[in-house]
């Protein structure tokens, strides 16, 4: 086997042939008609797809190749892309990740891979001169996610993370609105949540199966430890496991820590504590926290986490969210819509997404598509594609990802050593805890080497 191989993303869903095209397909692309990049996607599965789609709905690009474990998936996304690109060409399809990027040299290079595959294909196409979108979290431990962020300075490489919160429409409509024109006055709190019933409850012995023809199993798993293939991890539930990734904290916390951050200019983690386990879903085959609390200590100021995969939101309108709490007023704010309720007899403000099908009416049709999500992502990509012009940060930039994301992997490491953890910036490291510190950078099976180790 090729120890440069790549792996599967998340999610297979049968790419259905969609054969519409938007207002702002053929010529008319705005500031990036001129934009004829060569791109690769790393993970051709539901969050892959959508992203490439959107990033076809911006710019005429060419897709020159998709990578994935999974041939099944593999081949329906090469389908799918070819009625949506203005070629309508079929990109060639690879399992080694490494092939792809020697034969087809793509200047953009997409990773929406499993979280435990971040690292090894990031720093291969920036070695090999791309540009990326890397998906969140940028790595599975904190060694990683420096690795990539060090080789993408050295490179002078862009990279955007997919924190697409930071080009959500309605939430830069908030932050000018309310959090920069000061209506919530000074900030003494924050938190963040998520209530979803996300976390299997499958047990084990319905999850275990033969492996799919279709599916490497032994590829898909690659640097992370080896277990049975089970019908839970793949296609689309491998959050479930902490082999994998980072679980909720990791999948859902980290998009509404960073957008706390990025509304008000929060820089990098001081201090980190979180409590939490399996509290109530005992029998499922999954073995990330059913329950946890987390508090990142800022600058003056603290952010709480609360997950829970059973029960009911505090807040049913808002349960997957961020609240933040000031002495003027009250702002609560998700992917759907916002509200702040000012102290007092003051107007109350709110906004909500908008859709945008009226411009990208594919968006309709196409299935396992996110429709409140997508015009995020386009913007996401607009602004990619601006910063790879200029060479500049984009908005949510390698470093940005990685701050966010070390927070997320030190709540994890503290709910699991059962104490709180300070964070040396400078040192890059815990102060004064070597357990933790030994933890930073994960064993990787063998055959493999870990980027963020000599």
């Amino acid at each position: 086997m090729n120890r440069r191989s790549f792996v599967s993303s998340s999610a297979a869903f049968a790419a259905t042939p969609f054969l519409g095209t938007s207002k702002l397909m053929g010529a008319q692309y705005g500031e990036f008609g001129d934009f004829k990049k060569r791109v690769a996607l790393i993970g051709s599965g539901w969050y892959g797809k959508l992203d490439l789609l959107r990033l076809v709905q911006v710019a005429p690009i060419e897709v020159v190749g998709l990578c994935d474990a999974d041939s099944k998936m593999l081949s329906g996304a090469a389908d799918l892309v070819a009625t949506r690109q203005l070629s309508k060409k079929r990109p060639p399809t690879f399992k080694d990740y490494q092939e792809l990027l020697d034969q087809e040299k793509p200047d953009i290079v997409l990773i929406d891979t499993p979280d435990h595959w971040h690292a090894l294909p990031a720093m291969a196409a920036i070695e090999a001169g791309a540009d990326l979108y890397l998906q969140k979290p940028v790595s599975v431990d904190i060694a990683e996610g420096q690795a990539i962020f060090d080789a993408a300075r050295k490179k002078g490489s862009v990279v955007q993370v997919g924190t697409q919160r930071r080009s959500t429409p309605h939430l830069q409509d908030v932050k000018e609105q309310v959090v920069d024109a000061g209506l919530l006055g000074e900030v003494g709190h924050a938190e963040i949540c998520c209530y979803y019933h996300m976390r299997s409850r499958t047990p084990e012995a319905k999850a275990l199966a033969p492996v799919p023809e279709h599916l490497d199993w032994n590829l898909w798993t690659g640097p992370a430890p080896m277990r049975p293939y089970n019908t839970v991890a793949h296609p689309r539930g491998w959050r479930a496991f902490q082999e994998y990734g980072n679980g909720i904290v990791g999948d859902m916390c980290i998009h509404m820590l960073d957008t706390v951050r990025w509304m008000l200019g929060l820089g990098e983690v001081k201090k980190v504590s979180s409590s939490g386990g399996i509290y109530v879903d005992t029998k499922s085959i999954a073995n990330i926290p059913d329950t946890q609390t987390a508090t990142f200590e800022f600058d003056d100021l603290e952010v709480v986490w609360n997950h829970r995969t059973w029960g009911d939101a505090p807040d049913p309108e808002f349960p997957w969210a961020l609240f933040i709490y000031g002495e003027k007023g009250t702002l609560k704010a998700d992917v759907h819509k916002w509200e702040f309720t000012p102290r007092g007899k003051g107007k109350k403000l709110s906004g909500k997404v908008g859709f945008e099908l009226d411009q990208y009416p594919e968006d309709e049709k196409e299935e396992g598509i996110e429709k409140h999500v997508v015009p995020a992502v386009r913007a996401h990509m607009r602004d990619l594609l601006s910063r790879i012009e200029d060479r500049g940060r984009p908005i949510a930039d390698i470093e940005e990802g990685y701050f966010s994301t070390s927070a997320c992997i030190l709540a994890n490491m503290s709910q699991e050593l059962g104490r709180s953890l300070e964070w040396d910036p400078v040192a890059r490291k815990v102060k004064d805890d070597d357990e933790a510190n030994a933890r930073l950078a994960r064993p990787y099976r063998e055959g493999y080497k870990h980027p963020g180790q000599a």
